[in-house]
């Protein structure tokens, strides 16, 4: 059986457990609730009824897109995935976002080398993310 991947935004449950499979933080089911459906696009993989991969793109849709929860279960890893979903994601952003659109991500590790192939470069020393969690 192979893995499937559709445009769709996971559920509240599966979208949390798989971030914490992947090692991604634990997000909270009150705010996967509001921000799931607020998706600009988004991908899941699955293999049989189980989700195994995901990505979303959350943004304005015309000015700002950012590239969130690109995550796949740790006994997939290393198999090609994360590639298929950012491919998935950035046709999409290429055929639905505007020009001059900015799209941007914040990279864990060494994951920067995997969106440099879509295009995305480092911009330290020039600028640098920031990030604010709440409490």
């Amino acid at each position: 059986m192979e893995p499937i991947l559709t445009f769709e935004i996971p559920g509240n449950e599966e979208y949390r457990s798989l971030r914490a499979a992947a090692g991604l933080s634990v997000m909270s089911e009150q705010g996967a609730a509001m921000g799931l459906p607020a998706s600009w696009s988004a991908v899941c993989v699955r293999l049989g009824d189980a989700l195994i991969g995901m990505g979303r793109v959350v943004g304005d849709g015309g000015l700002f897109l950012f590239v969130v929860d690109i995550a796949v279960a740790l006994t997939w890893q290393g198999k090609g995935l994360g590639r298929r979903i950012m491919q998935a994601l950035m046709d999409d952003v290429h055929a639905r976002a505007p020009a001059r659109t900015m799209v941007a991500l914040i990279a864990d590790g060494t994951a920067h080398t995997l969106y440099a192939k879509f295009g995305f470069k480092l911009v330290a020393p020039g600028a640098h993310g920031m990030l604010l969690r709440l409490t």
